[in-house]
């Protein structure tokens, strides 16, 4: 069987603090604070999300990131909510150019960027996360790749050429995949984490990925259980240990 997507990793300088923030953010628990990293996912095994992982990491945010988190509210006034529990809790405004939309940007307390969406049907099923949103100059040509290592499939294409992927079976965040002219400066400070089934083998699933486009990279991991790669416009993933 093929990995599938199995969480969304910050880098952050203080993961703990950060971790409460986006509790806040998803009404999900922080349900492992160790020394080194900090967890925060639905509390409920069967309600639709990711398990959002905080690392620590000195190295400081120099961009825009690749990668950011949308949430989903269900209506106009939940959308306001969201906003004023966030801006109270540590976010902040601001603008990356978006101009006049029906979403509204923030920045979480170690400003990472996020967007609050106004309801829209095709988020009724996903849960407290609407989408993650991925960075790339050309979607069409890396949705192959991300389709292969989410488990996900393609569920449009927009005039823009941005591709929005989700499961088989319509549940959970979207993977929305968005044309982005900006070049890629530094490692991200959010990425990917896919993990292949128990029972199959990860260097095998490894391998599959590299030859749909991947490339191994060094960002600083050392021996490790997991294996760091680049997807074919360079963002960084990790492949897990089957589970």
């Amino acid at each position: 069987m093929p990995t599938r997507l199995y969480s969304v990793v910050f880098d952050a300088a203080e993961p703990a603090a950060l971790a409460r923030f986006w509790s806040v953010a998803t009404g999900w628990p922080v349900t492992d604070e160790a020394s080194d990293l900090a967890v925060v996912e639905p509390a409920d095994p069967d309600e639709p999300g990711l398990p959002l992982v905080f690392v620590p990491v000195d190295d400081p945010k120099v961009s825009k990131n690749r990668v950011h988190i949308d949430l989903a509210s269900q209506s106009p006034e939940e959308q306001r909510s969201i906003v004023e529990r966030l801006l109270a809790h540590g976010a902040s405004h601001i603008d990356i150019g978006q101009g006049e939309q029906t979403w509204v940007v923030l920045a979480d307390p170690e400003g990472n960027e996020l967007c609050v969406l106004a309801p829209h049907e095709s988020y009724a099923r996903s849960g407290a996360i609407a989408a993650v949103v991925l960075d790339a100059p050309d979607p069409r040509a890396v949705a192959p790749f991300w389709a292969a290592a989410a488990g996900y499939e393609v569920t449009f294409v927009d005039d823009e050429g941005n591709v929005a992927l989700r499961r088989p079976d319509g549940t959970g965040p979207r993977l929305d995949i968005l044309a982005v002219d900006d070049s890629k400066v530094a490692k991200n400070r959010v990425h990917l984490d896919v993990a292949p089934f128990a029972g199959d083998d990860q260097a095998v699933e490894v391998a599959r990925l590299v030859a749909l486009g991947a490339d191994h990279v060094d960002v600083g991991q050392g021996d490790q259980a997991w294996v760091v790669l680049a997807d074919p416009v360079g963002n960084e993933l990790c492949v897990l240990t089957p589970r």
